[in-house]
C-alpha cells in the first residue's frame, strides 16, 4: 500500500523500490511531473481504509468506518477475505507464540539504509523468531508477487529495526494479498540474507538514487513512473524494435519473436501513455499536434430515464421489454455463504478452461501439455 504520506514525504519511497533500484535517477525526475494515479489509486485507497477498519473490529480494535464512494458488494466481499487471511497467519502465529503482536498501518522506517526512507505495512505480525508482513494490494492491472519483491524487503527491514533483538528474530515471511488477480503470494527469507542484501545492493544503488545520479535504465519497471512518458531512456529502448521493419511474423527469427515477445506488452503501454498524454495536453492545454486533430469519439445510445422510459413502453402496449437473469457466481456465494455455496450449487457449478495465451516463464500458471495434439496431427 503507498499512504499519501508516503507520497508526499518519501523521495525513496518503498513503493518505488523496484524501480529506483533499476534506475537510480528516476526518483528525483519524478518530482517534475505531476502524480495522475487517477481513480486506480484512489479506489485503492479507499479498499486500504476499508480493509484497517474490518481488521482492527475483527481484533477488537476502536476504529470508524470510512465511507467511500468506491464501497461496492466486490469491495465488501475483497475485504472480508483479507481480513480472513490474516485472521487464519495469526492464527498460526500463536501456535509458536502465546502472545503474537498484531501491527496494522504500521509505519516502518529503513532510513538506516535509506536516506528519509519510510513506509507503511498493512499489517505486520510479530512472533518467537518469526515476522510476518501482508501487504494488501487491491489494484488488479498488475500481478505482483512475493519473491525478491523490493518494497517487501524495505518492510522488513524496517520491521527488523523495530523488532529484532526483542523476538530474536530468525526468519522473515513476505506475503502479497491480491484478491482481484486470485493472487496470494509469500516469500520466507532468513533474517541475515536481508540484512546482507540491505548492505551490498540496497545502500550503493539508495546512495546513487537520492543524489539523482546514475544511469537511465528502462525496463518493466517504467510502467508506474510518473516521468515515462518523456523519458528518452524508455522512447530509445521502445523504438529499438523498429530494426525488425514490421516483418511479417513468418518472415522473423524465433529469436526475433522471442525478443519482441518479452516486450510487447510494455510497448503497447508506452505507447498507450503517449497517446494519453497527448490527448490530455490537446484537452487541458490547447496543445496543437501537427496531422491531428480533437474529434467527438463514438458513443452509445442509453436512457436518459429507465423509469420513465419503460413506463411510456408500457402505455404504448409494449409488456415484453424486461429481462430476468441469474445473480453471479460471486454474488451468490456472497449470499450464501462458502460453506452452504458449496453445499448447494457445488455440483452445479464449473470452470471451464481459459483462452490459451502466452506469458512470461515467470508466471505460476501450469503450462499446456501440447504434445498430445501434435502427435495426433502427425498420426492423420
Amino acid at each position: 500500500m503507498k499512504m499519501n504520506g508516503e507520497k508526499q514525504h518519501a523521495l525513496l519511497s518503498a513503493s518505488g523500490a523496484h524501480r529506483r533500484m533499476n534506475c537510480t535517477p528516476s526518483a528525483r525526475l519524478e518530482r517534475e511531473f505531476q502524480d495522475n494515479s487517477g481513480e486506480a489509486a484512489a479506489e485503492g485507497t479507499a479498499a486500504h481504509a476499508l480493509a484497517e477498519y474490518k481488521l482492527r473490529k475483527a481484533l477488537k480494535m476502536r476504529s470508524k468506518k470510512p465511507i467511500s464512494q468506491y464501497d461496492s458488494e466486490e469491495m465488501d466481499g475483497y475485504t472480508d477475505g483479507y481480513v480472513e487471511f490474516v485472521l487464519e497467519q495469526l492464527a498460526l502465529a500463536k501456535k509458536i507464540c502465546n502472545d503474537p503482536q498484531v501491527l496494522i498501518e504500521q509505519r516502518l522506517d529503513f532510513s538506516k539504509y535509506v536516506a528519509d526512507g519510510f513506509g507503511t505495512g498493512d499489517c505486520v505480525i510479530i512472533a518467537d523468531g518469526v515476522i510476518h508482513i501482508i501487504d494488501f494490494k487491491y489494484g488488479q492491472g498488475v500481478l505482483v508477487s512475493a519473491d525478491d519483491n523490493a518494497q517487501m524487503k524495505l518492510y522488513s527491514l524496517g520491521a527488523l529495526e523495530l523488532f529484532d533483538g526483542i523476538y530474536d528474530i530468525s526468519t522473515v515471511s513476505m506475503t502479497i494479498y491480491q484478491p482481484r488477480r486470485e493472487n496470494i503470494s509469500t516469500h520466507t527469507v532468513l533474517k541475515e540474507s536481508l540484512y546482507q542484501w540491505a548492505e551490498e545492493v540496497l545502500k550503493p544503488t539508495a546512495v546513487l538514487a537520492f543524489d539523482g545520479k546514475g544511469e537511465y535504465r528502462a525496463g518493466e519497471w517504467c510502467q508506474f513512473c510518473r516521468a515515462s512518458v518523456k523519458c528518452c531512456a524508455r522512447a530509445e529502448e521502445k523504438l529499438n524494435l523498429a530494426r525488425f521493419e514490421f516483418a511479417l511474423p513468418p518472415l522473423l527469427t524465433d529469436g526475433d519473436i522471442e525478443e519482441i515477445l518479452s516486450k510487447l506488452d510494455d510497448l503497447t503501454s508506452w505507447a498507450n501513455d503517449i497517446k494519453a498524454y497527448a490527448l490530455e495536453a490537446a484537452l487541458d492545454h490547447g496543445r496543437e499536434w501537427r496531422g491531428f486533430k480533437l474529434v467527438e469519439g463514438r458513443s452509445v445510445r442509453k436512457y436518459v430515464n429507465e423509469e420513465a422510459a419503460a413506463e411510456a413502453a408500457k402505455a404504448a402496449g409494449y409488456r415484453d421489454i424486461y429481462r430476468q437473469s441469474l445473480i453471479n457466481l460471486t454474488k451468490m456465494e456472497r449470499l450464501m455463504g462458502k460453506g452452504k455455496f458449496l453445499e448447494i450449487l457445488g455440483s452445479l457449478i464449473e470452470k471451464p478452461p481459459g483462452k490459451p495465451t502466452l506469458v512470461p516463464i515467470s508466471d505460476k500458471r501450469q503450462a499446456i501439455n501440447t504434445s498430445a495434439k501434435h502427435d495426433f496431427k502427425e498420426e492423420m
